[in-house]
């Protein structure tokens, strides 16, 4: 294969070319290219090949290869589009939090929603990759409802049967098609406060109101859920019952069966995020809720871009009853169905002996890191009290009176550290300032000095 740097020497010669000629100037033939460039056709044809698919130059067989047209340099005006638009559901801060890649390039992600390089289980992912896209049926379209095979290993995981799951782009596309699917534009949805944002800007964006329940020690409390059930007229609720984000909480076991009475008794659906079930550390994850609901008011989901890496955006959804067949519709309709590459990898690697073999990996890392950060935090941060999680990588820190968590943000940001603003976790009124720390994309020694800097700054802004 030819060298990169020498078709990228040949594209800096045509592109200088390009910004001489005009459209449907011929440009110097291969020979002659090779000749002045001392190069050879096949890095020429790379070229040409790479400039053509930017549309800079077309390529006539027999003819030769000529100055494509280049776009419109007039002004263009889309204010028009005002008019055509709706109002925006979703504000730019959501959209932020959702799409972070540039800004955590350049920054200590003591935020992250997602394991660092270091812990994705690469060899034996492009293992994985490279099995899969041997089989002859790997471009093939995929059932609507994903694989047989990888929908019976969900299943397996989260107690329900095969016919109950439905493959999804991941639990962010699962919590957009049951808002848009479920409920009706101005709806209210029952939340945990603190919540997902993601779940918040995803709900929003499907027209429905956030209405925020809070959540103590033992997770959201049922009589409380039974109030704004009962107060709003909701029939749908969002929760994290096995490990909420951002409080590493989990819904307490005496609380589970009180929780579905309330929705058997409202008539309601429930969905539950059960984001961090593989990303164990040192104690027992709770069940599945919906091992614990024979009548159907329980959507689980779950996705494996969290445990395994980002970009794997498989995930699933598991329901019963009418609500399933609405689900499938708009699994139908939105997407139609989960790329089967991503599908085959997804079950190559799951069905393999390397699957618990990362999470175990994973999971000593993870409490290694989280034990060094607790440490950190009770050293530099406060001495109060800090609940580990006992899945998932996030802590919950309480900021001091007087600092403000998005403005403290902010200063992270200019100083190169990522933290999250405790403020986008709460649908309504924020009950206290808080920020979110992660231990999954940083090195312990990173995320300590990363800490003593934050800290440095809260100290300054809370005499400000």
């Amino acid at each position: 294969m030819e060298n990169d740097s020498r078709v990228a020497v040949v594209v800096a010669h045509l592109e200088r070319l390009i910004e001489r000629g005009a459209p449907s100037d011929a440009l110097p033939s291969t020979r002659a290219l090779c000749r002045e460039l001392s190069t050879s056709p096949v890095t020429v044809g790379r070229a040409v090949a790479a400039l053509a698919a930017r549309g800079r130059v077309r390529s006539e067989p027999g003819r030769g290869v000529f100055i494509a047209a280049g776009p419109r340099t007039e002004a263009a005006s889309t204010g028009w589009q005002s008019l055509a638009l709706a109002p925006s559901r979703v504000d730019g801060a959501a959209v932020r939090f959702l799409d972070p890649v540039g800004v955590l390039a350049d920054t200590v992600p003591l935020s992250s929603g997602y394991l660092g390089a270091d812990l994705h289980p690469r060899a034996a992912l492009q293992a994985a990759a490279s099995r899969s896209i041997r089989r002859g049926s790997v471009w093939e379209p995929a059932p609507a409802a994903g694989l047989s095979a990888l929908r019976a290993v969900f299943a397996h995981q989260a107690t329900v049967d095969e016919s109950e799951v439905l493959v999804t782009n991941g639990s962010q596309s699962a919590i957009a098609l049951i808002a848009q699917a479920v409920a009706a534009p101005g709806d209210a949805v029952i939340v945990e406060s603190p919540t997902y944002p993601g779940a918040l800007a995803a709900l929003r964006a499907a027209g429905l109101r956030p209405i925020p329940v809070p959540t103590d020690a033992r997770g959201v409390d049922p009589v409380d859920m039974d109030a704004a059930f009962a107060r709003t007229g909701a029939r749908l609720a969002y929760l994290q019952s096995a490990v909420n984000n951002p409080t590493g909480l989990s819904l307490h076991p005496e609380r589970r069966r009180p929780l579905l009475e309330v929705a058997r008794r409202h008539r309601a659906l429930v969905v539950d995020d059960d984001w961090a079930r593989h990303i164990r550390l040192d104690a027992p994850v709770p069940p599945p809720l919906i091992a614990d609901d024979a009548d159907g008011h329980v959507i689980h989901i779950s996705s494996l871009a969290k445990p395994v890496a980002p970009s794997l955006r498989v995930g699933f959804l598991a329901a019963r009853g009418p609500v399933l067949a609405r689900l499938h519709t708009a699994v139908v309709t939105n997407q139609l169905f989960v790329a089967r590459p991503l599908q085959e990898i997804a079950l190559e690697f799951l069905t393999s002996a390397e699957w618990p073999r990362h999470t175990g990996r994973l999971s000593r890392t993870l409490v290694a890191r989280r034990d060094a950060l607790l440490a950190q935090v009770r050293r530099v941060w406060s001495d109060g009290d800090v609940t580990p999680p006992r899945a998932g990588f996030h802590l919950w820190l309480a900021c001091p009176r007087g600092v403000e968590p998005g403005a403290l943000a902010r200063d992270a940001q200019r100083a190169g550290i990522t933290i999250g603003d405790g403020d986008a976790y709460f649908a309504g009124e924020p009950a206290e300032p808080r920020i979110r720390i992660s231990f999954s994309a940083t090195s312990e020694r990173q995320a300590a000095d990363a800490l003593v800097t934050l800290a440095t700054m809260r100290d300054g802004a809370a005499v400000r």
